[in-house]
């Protein structure tokens, strides 16, 4: 077991610096100077020079060779070093560091042309992020396609070939849902204002209620909402808008479903490759099942409608049942993360087709903004107005994230999966939500998925907590069903 342990002690002290290089990142989308971009890209990239020394250290491999495992939790440890490993030692260091300080730089870029509406003054550094990306896809592929050997960072195990299958069984249904919905009447919308002090009380009472431990997590504000962090320390941001206190709710709870699973990890696996969620399909199972299927459900709603009354008083919602609809309305919009549960995957299914083709170099940046208008009016029957609603309003492509977009429908049609299986366990679910009461659900979903941490594959997770192997039709009837409800289909 020499090697064993020693191997575990040098991973031990990796990891920890890749939490203080997490911080780096958490830190300038929340607090940090304006004036320090340049700084912090020099940061990171440091950063990244040593964590690459160490991730391919070549004693990793002398310890890999003798090392052996005692028991499932130690082949699990090795199963992980060992892949992540080989895929390290086949990026050089200068592609590492430049991937670092690069999309650092493109953070602020990125959120300063956004704000300015101006998608030419992001184009010259984007390109920089897809040069170093498609370097870097080629360096790991071997003799798979370079989008498979990114989306494997994000969801090891899937491919591009099996998302692209399951968008094709999804999207017949969810266009033909949109359209019987849209062809009713709409359920009201909230008209008022909402002030940003209520907002981000209501917004910690559903952090609290979801069951984020405030001792070891944080609440701050960024543009785009993120989870940060994993173990001790797992810190979450929301945003707040004065006509859409949704925005800044669901955004909490959906965040607090990443965070959630980070805390709920045995703590045994802390700072080890267990210590983290295993796949982000698996994370986005958790932020989607605890924002969707929790937190827009009937009897949540019915809590959360009292909550509201008593923070802003009559908001001109009539009673909990057209506070339900309201919540749920399935309307004309432009940003993915606002967007209704019958409407989100579309949204995602538009970037994964769009930075695939960036990706093997079939559609040029210069054309990006042009290709994401003419996908959208086709999809969704509507111009972009603004680059902010269209190319400009997620921070992906800046940091470099390409792979990552379709493990937001993965995790939908996991968290499908998880919801058919927690309803036949929790009989009571319905009356605790409606008490604002989500411990029965989060502990059943704490012990069937989060404890894991890494210590099953992705799809195994899902599998052994569901009962069966994901498919999308768990996903599909759910939304059918609430929808069909809604609108009286």
């Amino acid at each position: 077991m020499t090697a064993y342990n020693d191997l575990m002690a040098f991973d031990k002290t990796t990891r920890a610096l890749g939490q203080v290089a997490g911080r780096l990142g958490w830190d300038q989308e929340t607090v940090m100077p304006a004036g320090a971009v340049d700084q912090r890209a020099e940061e990171h990239g440091a950063m990244a020079s040593i964590l690459h020394a160490r991730r391919t250290d070549p004693r990793i491999g002398d310890w890999l060779a003798k090392a052996e495992a005692d028991g499932e939790v130690a082949a699990a440890n090795l199963r992980h070093i060992s892949r992540d490993y080989a895929r390290n030692t086949k990026v050089p260091e200068r592609l590492a560091v430049a991937l670092a300080s690069t999309t650092s730089k493109a953070h602020r870029i990125w959120a300063d042309a956004r704000e300015a509406e101006d998608v030419a003054a992001f184009l010259p550094i984007l390109k920089e992020v897809i040069a170093l990306r498609q370097e870097e896809a080629a360096a790991i592929a071997g003799d798979a396609r370079p989008y498979d050997a990114i989306l494997a960072d994000y969801e090891l195990g899937t491919t591009e070939a099996e998302i692209a299958a399951m968008f094709d069984a999804m999207r017949p249904r969810l266009v033909a849902l949109r359209a019987a919905i849209l062809d009713k009447p709409a359920p009201p919308a909230l008209d008022q204002t909402f002030d940003e002090a209520g907002q981000m009380a209501l917004s910690t009472k559903l952090a609290l209620a979801f069951g984020y431990d405030l001792e070891t997590g944080r609440i701050d504000k960024a543009v785009h909402p993120f989870s940060s962090g994993s173990g001790l320390d797992v810190r979450i941001t929301t945003r707040t808008n004065p006509r859409d206190p949704f925005n800044c709710f669901f955004s909490t709870i959906h965040e607090v479903g990443h965070a959630a699973y980070e805390q709920g990890i045995d703590r045994a696996y802390l700072l080890t490759p267990l210590g983290r969620g295993v796949s982000m399909g698996v994370h986005e199972s958790q932020s989607r099942i605890y924002e969707n299927q929790l937190g827009r459900s009937r009897a949540f709603t019915g809590w959360l409608y009292g909550q509201m009354r008593d923070t802003f008083g009559d908001f001109g919602i009539a009673d909990e049942e057209a506070f339900y609809a309201c919540v749920n309305r399935v309307s004309d919009g432009f940003i993915r993360t606002e967007a209704d549960e019958v409407q989100y995957n579309l949204h995602v299914m538009l970037r994964f087709d769009l930075e695939r083709a960036l990706m093997a170099g079939d559609l040029q940046p210069d054309d990006l903004e042009a290709a994401w208008n003419d996908r959208f009016a086709t999809d969704f029957g509507y111009a972009v107005d603004r680059p902010s609603n269209g190319v400009l309003q997620d921070v992906h492509w800046s940091e470099g994230l390409f792979g990552y977009f379709p493990t937001y429908s993965l995790g939908n049609v996991y968290a499908g999966c998880l919801f058919e299986a927690l309803q036949a366990a929790v009989p009571t679910l319905d009356d605790d939500l409606a008490k604002g009461d989500t411990s029965s659900a989060t502990a059943w979903l704490r012990e069937n998925v989060q404890r894991h941490g890494g210590l099953y594959e992705p799809q195994d997770v899902i599998s052994r907590a569901a009962g069966k192997a994901p498919d999308v039709a768990p996903l599909l009837g759910y939304l059918e069903q609430k929808f069909s409800g809604i609108y009286g289909l």
